[in-house]
């Protein structure tokens, strides 16, 4: 039996109404999934747990089928160990994004413009995190780059007490003076924020994509604070082996952080632009490799959420369904018995740009055990209307794996 999950990073959603008050799911041109959908098993699952935030840190394990209970230790750690960090136990990992925040003169009247500087590409924000570590590095703070505007920050003998250290994406177009910690703890942090934007924003980098009329990476935001995680290996959780395929740090993390499998993809930008079919195909590779599990993230329709991209999230539904779905259900073929997945991890609604906390639909099929039912359309509202509710993430990874 060959097990793939294909995860749509914060595909659902609630009532757009410049989509007639549907959301992208409802709308989105979607063959393949709903004729999975119709031939499966599918309604509604709560990938994050009660009193948790909907990070895409803690969904994602959720429906990988590890208890963020048990095992979630902060979002940066999990990323840091996918750039190769070697983290001590009393070492603080942070998120270091590359942000754009406005010309306002006093750092507390700024406002977050963009929390990924334009979609920076890796090459440029290298040399601007290389700049920083030059300049606030020392023994205590140790900065390491990462991919797009995804970066990391390491804090020896730091401490994760320190309050309210809020993900840009959640905070785009506010002030950012209500958003930053006031927490004696997070002194240190904070001023190496202000003093980012005095290196940053004069950088020879920085002024080309102005001249470009890109946005320039002007600031560094530190957040998503942890300790080292202590994941359980996916080999001895579930006896069986298995890969993640994902464009971005975070799902890489998880994996190496289980021991698993995380193969490079070419031409993956975690964006509506990534290369859908490498993913296919890599999945397709680990299984003829001997992989019994493969999960495929895809965080497209995620981006699109937060940045309020109305088409670009339908359409990244839509490619997903003509690029990784068709080449994965024919590669599928050589493979006697096979189940696949199809769920967010979390909703990304267009209407506030940020993660929420509600249930998500899921498509679970098997090719050796097919229903016969009317065509549906899977979204939202159909997945509640079937009844079906599993209660976690861990639920739903323990269904899936058992007929």
């Amino acid at each position: 039996m060959k097990y793939v999950v294909v995860l749509y990073d914060g595909m659902a959603d609630l009532p757009v109404p410049e989509l007639d008050g549907k959301t992208p799911m409802m709308v989105a041109n979607k063959p393949l999934l709903d004729s999975l959908a119709s031939r499966g098993e599918f309604g509604l699952v709560q990938t994050i747990p009660n009193g948790m935030s909907p990070g895409s840190d803690i969904a994602n394990m959720s429906v990988m089928g590890f208890d963020p209970n048990k095992y979630y230790t902060g979002r940066s750690p999990l990323e840091a160990l996918s750039i190769g960090i070697n983290l001590k136990d009393t070492d603080v990992s942070l998120r270091c994004n590359l942000v754009t925040l406005s010309d306002d003169k006093n750092y507390e009247d700024k406002t977050m413009i963009d929390y990924c500087a334009g979609d920076i590409k890796t090459s440029e924000a290298y040399e601007l995190i290389k700049s920083v570590e030059k300049h606030l590095g020392n023994d205590e703070f140790k900065f390491y780059s990462g991919v797009s505007y995804r970066h990391c920050l390491i804090w020896n003998n730091g401490t994760t007490d320190i309050a309210n250290m809020t993900p840009p994406h959640d905070i785009s177009g506010r002030v950012v003076k209500d958003y930053l910690s006031s927490n004696k703890n997070a002194k240190p942090l904070i001023d190496m924020m202000k003093k980012s934007c005095e290196i940053l924003s004069n950088h020879p980098i920085n002024l080309k994509r102005i001249e470009n009329g890109k946005s320039p990476a002007n600031s560094i935001w530190l957040w998503g604070e942890g300790k080292k995680p202590m994941l359980p290996a996916f080999q001895e959780l579930y006896g069986m082996s298995g890969s993640v395929i994902s464009a971005v740090d975070l799902l890489k993390g998880i994996g190496k952080g289980a021991k698993m499998s995380t193969p490079d993809v070419d031409g993956v930008t975690g964006y509506i632009d990534t290369n859908f079919e490498g993913k296919a195909m890599a999945a397709l590779k680990e299984l003829e490799n001997g992989a019994d599990y493969v999960y495929i993230h895809i965080e497209a329709p995620d981006e699109c959420g937060h940045r309020k991209e109305i088409e670009n999230k339908v359409r990244s539904i839509e490619l997903i369904d003509e690029r990784v779905l068709k080449p994965l259900l024919e590669g599928l073929e050589k493979f006697e018995d096979y189940k696949i997945m199809a769920l967010p991890d979390h909703p990304t609604p267009i209407v506030t740009g940020t993660h929420s906390s509600q249930s998500v639909p899921f498509m679970i099929f098997h090719n050796k055990n097919q229903r016969m039912r009317n065509s549906i359309s899977i979204n939202e509202e159909t997945a509640k209307n079937t009844g079906i509710v599993v209660s976690s993430g861990t639920e739903l990874m323990k269904r899936f794996l058992n007929n």
